[in-house]
């Protein structure tokens, strides 16, 4: 008997594009945030941050804010297989949906990380770094893709 089923995952309806940068991507990031129901809170820090981005790099935020998370967003991670009694980390690719999921888990838990500063001016700066393929969430990516690659020779366990 299979530990795990095999039937397809339902997938759930994506939110509708954001009101004011009309990207899907910026709404479910918004959705992230939500804190304790408080949705418009989470949207005045994205509004902040966004302006603190334009403010210091002159630049179109939504840009940043899509490079950020492209440069986060994981191509490979391990997951465990057990096997004959031993469990291996075995390297899998990462979905779409998946990686978009991870980066902006990533970026979110490394600017609450943070202290000292107001939470919008923080994931700014994390956005900001992402962008330039630097700070945490980018060395988080790095450090999943060389997990990934220290454990290649488990790759034949992968089904």
């Amino acid at each position: 008997m299979p530990r795990k089923t095999l039937k397809p995952r339902e997938r759930r309806a994506m939110p509708a594009p954001h009101f004011k940068y009309g990207s899907v991507l910026v709404a479910r990031f918004v959705n992230r945030i939500n804190y304790e129901g408080k949705k418009s809170m989470a949207e005045r820090i994205i509004e902040q941050a966004f302006n603190q981005i334009k403010e210091k790099t002159k630049e179109d935020p939504l840009m940043v804010f899509n490079r950020a998370m492209e440069n986060v967003k994981p191509l490979v991670e391990v997951k465990p297989r057990r096997v004959g009694g031993a469990t291996y980390q075995v390297p899998v690719q990462v979905r779409p949906e998946r990686g978009t999921a991870l980066a902006m888990r990533w970026i979110i838990h490394f600017a609450r990380e943070k202290s000292g500063k107001p939470f919008s001016e923080r994931l700014a700066e994390e956005f900001l770094a992402a962008s330039r393929k630097e700070g945490s969430a980018i060395k988080k990516r790095e450090d999943t893709h060389r997990m990934a690659d220290a454990n290649k020779a488990f790759a034949h366990y992968r089904w």
